[in-house]
C-alpha cells in the first residue's frame, strides 16, 4: 500500500474515528496525515482521486495549442487547450515508453511531441505520428494500431476558470458536486469574470502539507495576531462561520472595505448584487483543495497542489467584473489589490509551516477545537476523516480511470 502498512492504516483509522465526534470532544487529524509519504499516496488514490480535485486554471492555457503540466502528489498531468477552445487533461506520459511529454508551460502548436522518440499526438490526445517505428524510414508497422495508443485523458471540467479533474471517473457529476456552492452564490454572473493579467497572479511554495493551508483559510480566529492590517478594517468580530458538511467550509466578513488607492476610483461590481453584498466577502474552501474569495468587485481563486507530505504549491489568481476592470485605467488598482492579498497569504506562511514542524512532536495528538471559533476547520477535518475511512473500506489501490 505504497509503503503504508496495514497495521499503520488500522492504527490511523482508530484516530480518524475520534475526529468525527462532536466538536467539543473531537480531536484533529493525526500527525501522520501531514508527515507520512505512504499516507500521502493513500490520500491521493483514495480521496483526491475519487472526487473533483482542482489542478489549475484556464488562464494557464489561454490559447489553442497551449499546454501546462501539473503534478498532483507526484502524479504527472497536463492541461491542453484544443483547437475547439476546450481544455482537456491528460496523463502527462507518452504511450510509447512513459516519457513525460510536457515539462513546462508552452505552446505545442497542433501536436504534442514526445522529446524521446518524437511520437506525436494531436490536441485531443490521438496518436498521429510514430517516426521510424518500423525501422529505417518506415513510420508504421504491421499490427500496430495508433488508435489504441493515444494519450490517456482524465475526466475534467471548468468552473470559474478553475480546472477540476475526477481521476477515478466515478465521482458524481460535477454539476451535483458544485451545486451547493453554486446555489449559495447564485446571484453572481460568472460569465463576467475576467482575469486581471500578469499582476493578478502569484505563486507560493509552502513547506507544509496542503491540508494545513485549507484549515488556516477556513477560519478567522487568527486574524488579530497574524493579519493586523486586514484586521484593522475587517475585524474578527465582523466575521461569521460558513460550513456545509460534506461540501464546503470557510468564513465571511460583513466589513470588507480595504483602502487600495484613490478613493474616487473603485472596481466595477457585479450587477444586481444580492442584498447585503456591498462591502461583504466570503472565503470558502470547496473541498478538497479549491479556495475561493468572493467580493462585490472581484473573485480570487487559490489552487493548492500537494507536491509531497510537507510541500504545497499555491496558485493565486484574481478575476474582475467585465472588460473595463482589466483595462489600463485600473492597472494601478489591480496591482494594489494583488499586493494586498499577496501580503495576507505571505503572512500565513509562518503559521502553516510552523504547524507542519509541530506535527513532528509526539506531544501533539490532533489537538482540540474551539466550538465558538473552529467550526469550519472541524468541518474540513470531518470531511477528510470520512473520505479516508471510506477509501480504506476499498481494498487495494483503485485503477485511475481514463476517458473513452
Amino acid at each position: 500500500m505504497d509503503g503504508w502498512s496495514q497495521g499503520a492504516l488500522d492504527e490511523t483509522l482508530e484516530k480518524l474515528a475520534r475526529v468525527g465526534r462532536p466538536i467539543a470532544e473531537a480531536t484533529g487529524l493525526p500527525n501522520e496525515a501531514y508527515r507520512s509519504a505512504g499516507f500521502a499516496a493513500f490520500e491521493r488514490d483514495q480521496v483526491l482521486a475519487r472526487t473533483w480535485t482542482a489542478v489549475g486554471v484556464g488562464r494557464q492555457v489561454p490559447a489553442p495549442g497551449d499546454a501546462c503540466p501539473v503534478s498532483l502528489q507526484g502524479l504527472p498531468l497536463v492541461m491542453v487547450r484544443g483547437q475547439d477552445g476546450r481544455i482537456r487533461v491528460f496523463h502527462n506520459v507518452c504511450s510509447h515508453r512513459g516519457m513525460v511529454l510536457v515539462e513546462e508551460a508552452k505552446s505545442c502548436g497542433r501536436l504534442i511531441r514526445c522529446p524521446y522518440h518524437a511520437w506525436s499526438y494531436d490536441l485531443e490526445g490521438g496518436l498521429q505520428a510514430t517516426p521510424k517505428i518500423g525501422g529505417g524510414e518506415r513510420h508504421s508497422c504491421p499490427g500496430f494500431d495508433k488508435a489504441k495508443h493515444g494519450l490517456k485523458e482524465v475526466r475534467s471540467t471548468l468552473w470559474c476558470d478553475t480546472v477540476f479533474v475526477d481521476l477515478s471517473g466515478r465521482a458524481a457529476p460535477f454539476e451535483t458536486f458544485v451545486a451547493p456552492l453554486a446555489e449559495r452564490w447564485r446571484g453572481f454572473d460568472w460569465s463576467l469574470l475576467r482575469h486581471g493579467g500578469a499582476e493578478s497572479h502569484f505563486e507560493l511554495t509552502l513547506a507544509c502539507n496542503w491540508k494545513l493551508a485549507v484549515e488556516n483559510f477556513c477560519e478567522a480566529y487568527h486574524l488579530p495576531w497574524i493579519h493586523p492590517g486586514l484586521n484593522s478594517y475587517s475585524r474578527l468580530e465582523d466575521h461569521y462561520d460558513i460550513a456545509l458538511p460534506g461540501h464546503y467550509a470557510g468564513q465571511g466578513s460583513h466589513a470588507y472595505r480595504p483602502s487600495l488607492g484613490d478613493d474616487q476610483q473603485a472596481f466595477p461590481q457585479f450587477p444586481d448584487l444580492p442584498e447585503g453584498w456591498d462591502g461583504k466577502g466570503e472565503y470558502i474552501a470547496l473541498l478538497p483543495n479549491a479556495l475561493f474569495g468572493l467580493h462585490a468587485d472581484h473573485l480570487f481563486v487559490v489552487i493548492l497542489l500537494p507536491e509531497g507530505p510537507d510541500r504545497t504549491r499555491e496558485l493565486f489568481e484574481i478575476y474582475y467584473v467585465g472588460d473595463a476592470a482589466v483595462g489600463p485605467a485600473f492597472a494601478a488598482l489591480r496591482a494594489a489589490n494583488a499586493e494586498q492579498w499577496r501580503v495576507v497569504f505571505e503572512e500565513d506562511r509562518g503559521v502553516v509551516e510552523g504547524m507542519q514542524r509541530g506535527r513532528a512532536s509526539p506531544g501533539f495528538t490532533g489537538g482540540a477545537f474551539s466550538p465558538a471559533m473552529d467550526g469550519p476547520t472541524h468541518c474540513f477535518h470531518q470531511w477528510m476523516a470520512g473520505a479516508l475511512i471510506e477509501g480504506a473500506a476499498t481494498k487495494g489501490r483503485p485503477e485511475l480511470a481514463v476517458v473513452g
